[in-house]
């Protein structure tokens, strides 16, 4: 049997997780499909009268044409209703088969696997920050002009959060300072077209870029007011088990300039140390020692030293699964039709650098 349905070149069904399993999705809800029906059963001709008077008139089969076509519109047009799921998860192939003809790209991948809601939970977010931060240093001349326009609405939606919330300031200024200088090298060969699209869209771009750095530069944090227990009041033991939490050592210093007790916590060898200890080899101590005037390693500058040359553990609240049964990368907690008897066992986390590679063909 050569077609396995209308349209043979068709993904297939959609599929809803529910407490019983996975559930075919009828995409229209019964109140429209009633409504549909009525205009189907519809056996003789319609009479339409217009404002001046001409008379239209419509056969059954017209209707019928009609009603498919606001069915097919309702589904358009109604994105956010109940009736509609949209699946949050991807199938990464990477050739083409008798079934699926060409295979995903970054630009497919960023709208099925809605970053742009993903920004809004807290979890996510310096996952999604990542990733477009290495986008920017080495796939952006690969983008899409579709790819390109969800990439930027992303990255709006991200400046907009950071400016409202005041969440994470200096992630996003690292994203944009790398993506500032790619632009401006790359603008520089645009004779040799490494960049897809209008030479004038990117420099709109790019003074946006400007502009969003400004506006980060010229944040002011809000003071907030509280007169309960602030951080101030814990017992320096809370507070340096709060500084031992941290895995980013601008992090720690940011912190301690805070109040002048944090400062003294967030100056402590022991503290250094172990941060180096877990994101780096003790191999990699020997090649970059550097002693304190004292003869004591200085562990703090150890730490920016070994970051320059070596790559640093990352740690995320939320990130990108894949499943080696499926083929098929998706949210954790948003799930997938998996067919394997055990699916716990056929996940693997997924890197932002995995990622990329991930869609490198």
């Amino acid at each position: 049997m050569p077609f396995l349905g209308q349209d043979w070149r068709s993904p297939g069904w959609r599929w809803v997780k529910t407490e019983d399993g996975w559930k075919r999705f009828e995409p229209f809800s019964p109140a429209l499909q009633d409504g549909n029906s009525q205009l189907n059963d519809i056996s003789h001709p319609v009479i339409l009268t217009g404002d001046d008077g001409d008379e239209e008139i419509y056969a059954p089969e017209d209707c019928e044409f009609a009603a498919k076509k606001r069915k097919k519109d309702h589904c358009r047009n109604n994105t956010d209703s109940q009736c509609f799921y949209r699946e949050n998860w991807i199938y990464v192939h990477k050739e083409s088969t008798r079934e699926r003809h060409g295979y995903c790209t970054l630009g497919e991948a960023f709208n099925r696997l809605d970053f742009s809601s993903a920004i809004q939970d807290i979890r996510r977010f310096n996952y999604v920050v990542k990733l477009l931060q290495l986008i920017a240093k080495s796939r952006l001349t690969s983008l899409s002009g579709a790819a390109q326009k969800n990439y930027f609405n992303i990255l709006d939606k991200i400046v907009r959060k950071v400016m409202e919330d005041q969440y994470n300031p200096r992630l996003i200024k690292d994203l944009l300072q790398d993506l500032s200088s790619t632009l401006c090298i790359l603008i520089r060969e645009v004779g040799k077209s490494v960049l897809v699209g209008n030479i004038n869209i990117w420099m709109c771009r790019l003074e946006t870029i400007l502009l969003w750095q400004q506006q980060l530069k010229n944040l002011q944090m809000n003071k907030q007011v509280n007169n309960g227990l602030t951080l101030s009041d814990l017992p320096l033991h809370m507070l340096s088990n709060i500084l031992h939490r941290f895995s980013d050592g601008w992090d720690i210093i940011t912190l301690g300039q805070v109040t002048p007790t944090l400062y003294m916590l967030s100056e402590d060898r022991q503290l250094w140390k172990k941060l180096c200890q877990y994101h780096f080899a003790e191999k990699q101590f020997c090649r970059h020692l550097i002693l304190s005037e004292k003869g004591h390693i200085d562990w703090k500058l150890m730490y920016f030293a070994l970051q320059k040359y070596y790559p640093i553990k990352e740690q995320y609240g939320d990130t990108l699964h894949f499943c080696r049964h499926c083929s098929i990368l998706f949210w954790k907690d948003t799930g997938h039709p998996c067919t394997a008897s055990d699916p716990n066992t056929c996940l693997m986390p997924v890197s932002p650098q995995h990622f990329i590679d991930l869609f490198k063909f």
